[in-house]
């Protein structure tokens, strides 16, 4: 049944969402299954698993739900065989709750004040709809805690009310005009509108909430949470007023107006804003998980940042007032030297920064500069090319330091340089993230990061949830060198975890390097399955066996050996050899566990074993004398970085302290719902600039063409 309603939900056939909740029941990851796993999922990629991994979860989230419920019945001693038997039926949660509503345990409300007067008889009277005398009857009702006819109406009308918005039917029926008809609407508190005025754009708004893009809905509830504006989701009255009155009212009845007065106060009181209050749930859900999926997909591009390599590094922090910090690392990234240099205002001392600078270059054997992008890094990218000259070999990047400063005052950049200013750690940690992106933007919290929209107003545990898979997905796609990751590495590779990624490195640091992956099954704690699932992510260069610097799972080094021996040649003659590979027929080596996905991702490993995906580092220019937005004229063709994505567009560095926008309208000759499909983060590009906005510092872009080297 579980499988079935995950297979409805995700819209994956039947047989592969058994095989992936299996294997997902038997402590295996989604890296794992969608890499090592094929022929039992039909070849599901990571998004498929991931999608079944997050339905499975709702629904053990739900059996929980239930299990509350049905105890909670029990102990109010409600023993309705229909409705336990509709509660262990339904799948559906807005189901489920209405089913319990009528017996949830509630604060006193007018209803249940109006029971205890002796009123729900009363109220049964006027529902069945039969009397033709109902003025007669309700002065039974009027005594000393009941003092007049409206007093015994008015309970029974509250008595209503609440049947009303707790039936099922009912409450259907609201949600249906509210899933098809909801208006979100949002004005501005106005002895706040001039603190307000980011809001602008929302001061008197309205937009049908279904077609309400995820960017306009956190800004409005950005908005409203700040208390500048008031915002509501609401349906037609009159419209849900008569299709409930077609359910509950008999218009040939006597009682019709007092039914219909208690319609009206149950819609208005009740039934509107509990499902408003949903409906304000679900579509910030929804917001929350549009905006995630952006943050995520720009930290899967950042984090798959192409790396320059093992070269020794001077890394610069820049800065004005304070000075650049200056870093020095080797080609292992280790630090060796820091210094503070004063090129820019007030000091402006050019000569004596450069000659440090110079020294550096030759006492350290400097192959490659790193210059964070944030304040005065255009002005220190400039001091540091004239102080080069133009003959240098010495490479110049401009580097992305979004979260540097996070870095530097964490606990982990505090345990790793304790002796050092925060700023230096910072000239550290972009000098290591020119060598390697991923190795040094696992440090850092994912959210910290700031290449998303909204990061704030989303929910956070979703957001850490979704970012620690985005983390691990890249991870575990790009393959760890187990002897030089560093913790927090190897923590995010598949079956590895916190625990065991610190008692890799321990053993490490006891035992010396591993020299082969048959040596992690003598990690304390790295027992059959972490080995199963972690073994293939990891690398071990220089191995004796060179399977163990490759993405072939130890589980399949018997095909391996089995291909080399049919060919007559060692398992070191097929690596890197795509004559040799090209000649393997591999339907010889399919069986009842292994097919065809498998011996083609064998094949493909054997000719690129442990290939790193993310490409290589190269140096990027911004265009000379273009330093402010002064300097800027519509018409201008120029190159720059695109540094964010969002829903609506890509925020893009052309070299100046403000970024300019391609919005999504902008990106190409035909119509594109996601910049995505055409834009990546951190890639080199050329823009036109079609309108500047200099009082609200805004340039608007378009793009030219994506520059590829």
């Amino acid at each position: 049944m579980i499988e079935q309603i995950i297979s409805q939900q995700t819209s994956i056939p039947l047989s592969p969402v058994k095989a992936t909740v299996k294997l997902l029941e038997g402590g295996a990851t989604i890296p794992f299954i969608s890499r090592y796993r094929k022929e039992a999922t039909g070849s599901l990629d990571e998004t498929e698993v991931s999608k079944i991994a997050n339905e499975l979860k709702k629904i053990k989230e739900l059996i929980k739900r239930k299990e509350s419920i049905l105890k909670s019945l029990e102990e109010q001693k409600i023993n309705n065989p229909k409705l336990l038997e509709k509660i262990k039926d339904t799948w559906s949660p807005s189901e489920l709750e209405d089913l319990y509503l009528p017996y949830k345990p509630k604060r006193k409300t007018r209803a249940t004040k109006a029971k205890e007067l002796g009123l729900e008889p009363l109220a049964k009277i006027i529902m069945a709809q039969q009397t033709n005398k109902l003025y007669q009857q309700v002065q039974h009702y009027v005594n000393a805690n009941v003092p007049s006819e409206e007093d015994a109406l008015q309970g029974a009308r509250d008595i209503i009310a609440e049947w009303v918005s707790e039936n099922p039917r009912a409450r259907n029926l609201i949600r249906d005009s509210f899933e098809r008809y909801a208006i979100l609407t949002s004005k501005v508190i106005e002895k706040k509108k001039e603190e307000a005025i980011k809001y602008k754009d929302y001061f008197d708004y309205q937009e049908s909430l279904k077609r309400c893009p995820s960017h306009r809905l956190l800004a409005v509830r950005r908005g409203e949470n700040e208390g500048y504006l008031r915002v509501k989701i609401e349906i037609d009255e009159e419209k849900a007023l008569y299709k409930l009155a077609k359910i509950f009212v008999k218009y040939h009845s006597t009682t019709r107006e007092e039914i219909e007065t208690a319609i009206k106060d149950a819609h208005k009181r009740l039934l509107s804003p509990s499902i408003e209050t949903e409906f304000r749930n679900s579509s910030k859900l929804l917001a929350d998980q549009e905006a995630i999926m952006v943050f995520s997909t720009n930290l899967r591009q950042l984090l798959m940042g192409a790396p320059l390599g093992q070269k020794n590094i001077l890394a610069i922090d820049p800065g004005f007032r304070t000075g650049c910090k200056v870093a020095c690392l080797d080609a292992q990234g280790n630090f060796l030297k820091y210094e503070t240099i004063y090129p820019h205002m007030p000091q402006q001392e050019i000569g004596k920064s450069a000659d440090i600078i110079s020294k550096l270059i030759k006492q350290y054997n400097i192959e490659a500069i790193a210059i964070g992008n944030g304040t005065a890094g255009r002005e220190t990218e400039k001091f540091i090319k004239l102080t080069l000259g133009k003959n240098s070999n010495v490479d110049v990047f401009v580097v992305n330091e979004a979260g540097a400063s996070i870095y530097s005052a964490s606990d982990n950049a505090r345990n790793e340089f304790p002796n050092l200013d925060l700023t230096v750690r910072g000239a550290i940690s972009i000098g290591r993230r020119l060598m390697d992106p991923l190795a040094e933007l696992v440090k850092i919290d994912a959210k910290s990061i700031g290449v998303g929209q909204y990061q704030h107003d989303v929910d956070q545990n979703l957001l850490k949830e979704k970012l620690d898979q985005t983390v691990a997905s890249v991870v575990n796609h790009v393959g760890v060198n187990v002897n030089t990751a560093s913790e927090h590495l190897l923590q995010y590779v598949s079956g590895i975890g916190p625990k065991l990624a610190q008692n890799i490195i321990l053993h490490r640091k006891d035992k010396g390097f591993f020299l082969s992956r048959k040596d992690l099954k003598a990690v304390a704690g790295l027992g059959s399955k972490a080995f199963e699932q972690s073994a293939g992510f990891l690398r071990i260069n220089q191995a004796e066996n060179p399977l163990d610097n490759s993405a072939v799972h130890p589980e399949s080094y018997y095909i391996v050996q089995q291909m080399a021996k049919d060919l007559k040649l060692p398992v070191e003659q097929l690596i890197e050899n795509r004559t040799i590979t090209q000649q393997i027929d591999v339907q010889k080596y399919i069986t009842d566990t292994v097919g065809l996905p498998t011996l083609k991702d064998i094949i493909n490993e054997l000719e690129k074993p442990g290939l790193d995906p993310r490409g290589n580092a190269t140096v990027f220019s911004f265009a000379e004398g273009i330093d402010t937005i002064n300097d800027l004229r519509e018409g201008m063709t120029l190159p720059g970085i695109v540094t964010n994505l969002t829903k609506f567009g890509a925020f893009v560095d052309i070299g100046i302290k403000e970024s300019g926008l391609v919005h999504i309208s902008q990106m190409a000759n035909k119509f594109i719902k996601d910049p995505s499909e055409v834009l990546r983060l951190e890639e080199k590009i050329e823009v036109d600039i079609i309108e500047i906005d200099k009082n609200r510092k805004r340039i608007q872009l378009k793009l030219v063409r994506i520059i590829r080297n």
